[in-house]
Order: structure tokens, then C-alpha cells, then sequence
């Protein structure tokens, strides 16, 4: 066992060195909480690799370092190339919440000043997919008409990453979650329909309420970076402290 309480065999999800070395009390209660989902057998370990990879590679986060050390412990725990690359591609197609996110507001900007949009009638084959596999989100309707010829070219990649195949259903939905619910993001629409999608597809509560702690879990990540950056700073603070007392 390590000072942590982490069997050497179990995947050990963050790097806490600094930290420990700052203030190992505290290290040790931090680690444990947030390590939690690792160890209670709730969520399998590749389940909650594939989350963290997501996480750390969303375009709401693009963190380097947390992003290739979760993708070694996804293969590390079984995860397959197929599988991390669709993660990787639901985190770049998550930017579409700037577009769900504005254009509601500037076709009620545009109504109110009395602006009507040019609407265009065009064949979107990428959208019907979507809405037959059931992935359509009602709250892309106001980009839809506004550009639904652009709106058919984004679903042409969704549709390549949910209709693939890769991952079952209730994964996807568990991802997605995760992407909502992190703390880079908290979109609150898209948490609330792919917890319920979850449900309806057999997750349990404690299933979503592990990735909810997944995501809790990423106060690491923040704590990792500025405990690097003190251990350093203080580092070279105590050198030039020794020169000039010298």
C-alpha cells in the first residue's frame, strides 16, 4: 500500500507530488476523496480513464499533460484506439454550445430590431440522421434555421462519431455527462437531457452520480499546476535568497 491508502497494483489517477511535499496532511485527505470513484468498483477503471480523457482534451479544457497521462491509463486499462479517438472527437464537437448558446439570443436581438434572418431551404441529410438515432438536440432548431447548410456539415461529423458504433449507448450518454457537466463547462440544458437519456438506457444514479465525482475529481488537475508553479517559485526564491545573503 502507498502513504495514500492505494494499493501499487491500482491505477494511481493524479500526481500529487508537490502537493504532498507542501502539505502531506492535507495531500493525503485531498487524494482520498477525490480518488474515490477509482476505487469503490461502481464505474470500471477504463470507463473512468475514458472520462478523464474527455475531460482533459475538451475544448472547454486542453490540457496537455492531464490529456496524455489519462490516454496511457485508458490503454493501460483496456480502452482501444477507436475508443479514445471517438472521446477525443465528442470533445471537439462540443463547441457547438457556443452556436446553441447564441443563436437563440440573436434571433431574439434580430426580432427586436426588427431584423428578419434570410431563412433557406436546403436538403440536410446529416440532421435527419441525427434525429433518427435519436441524438438531435431540440436547442440546435435556432442555428438550424439560421444555416442549416452548416448546421448539415457539423452533423455530418456527429453522426460519424454516435452511429459508429464503438461504444454502447449508455457510455456515450455517461461521456456526455461529463463534457456537460465538468467544471470548464456546466451546461445545465445538456447535463439534465443526457442524465435522463442515461437513465432511460439503464444507468443507475450511482453510475451518473460517479461521473458527476469524476468530474469533481479534476480540482486535482487545477491544484497539480499551481503546486508545481509554487514548488518552483519557491525553489528559486530560497536560491536567491542564499546568493544575496552571500
Amino acid at each position: 500500500m502507498s502513504e495514500h491508502g492505494l494499493a501499487l497494483s491500482e491505477p494511481v489517477p493524479f500526481d500529487v507530488e508537490e502537493l504532498n511535499e507542501l502539505d502531506s496532511i492535507w495531500s493525503e485527505k485531498f487524494l482520498r476523496a477525490f480518488s474515490n470513484p477509482w476505487k469503490n468498483d461502481i464505474l470500471p477503471i477504463k470507463t473512468i480513464e475514458l472520462i478523464c480523457v474527455g475531460l482533459s482534451s475538451a475544448c472547454t479544457n486542453m490540457q496537455e499533460s492531464s490529456t496524455r497521462r489519462h490516454i496511457r491509463a485508458a490503454l493501460n486499462s483496456g480502452a482501444t484506439k477507436e475508443e479514445i479517438l471517438m472521446v477525443l472527437k465528442m470533445g471537439a464537437v462540443m463547441s457547438i454550445h457556443s452556436v446553441s448558446l447564441g443563436a437563440p439570443i440573436l434571433l431574439e436581438e434580430a426580432k427586436e430590431a426588427g431584423v428578419s434572418p434570410t431563412l433557406k431551404q436546403v436538403s440536410t441529410p446529416s440532421c435527419d440522421k441525427m434525429k433518427q438515432i435519436g441524438q438531435w438536440n431540440t436547442a440546435w432548431d435556432p442555428f438550424f434555421n439560421l444555416d442549416p447548410l452548416w448546421t448539415d456539415q457539423v452533423m455530418d461529423c456527429a453522426v460519424s462519431i454516435y452511429a459508429g458504433g464503438v461504444m454502447s449507448a449508455k457510455l456515450v450518454e455517461l461521456l456526455s455527462i461529463a463534457f456537460d457537466a465538468s467544471i470548464t463547462h456546466m451546461y445545465a440544458p445538456g447535463t439534465r437531457r443526457h442524465i435522463k437519456a442515461a437513465l432511460k438506457l439503464g444507468a443507475t444514479v450511482e453510475e451518473i452520480m460517479e461521473v458527476l465525482k469524476v468530474c469533481v475529481a479534476f480540482g486535482i488537475d487545477a491544484c497539480k499546476l499551481s503546486t508545481t508553479i509554487l514548488a518552483e517559485e519557491l525553489a528559486s526564491f530560497e536560491r536567491r535568497s542564499t546568493e544575496t545573503s552571500t
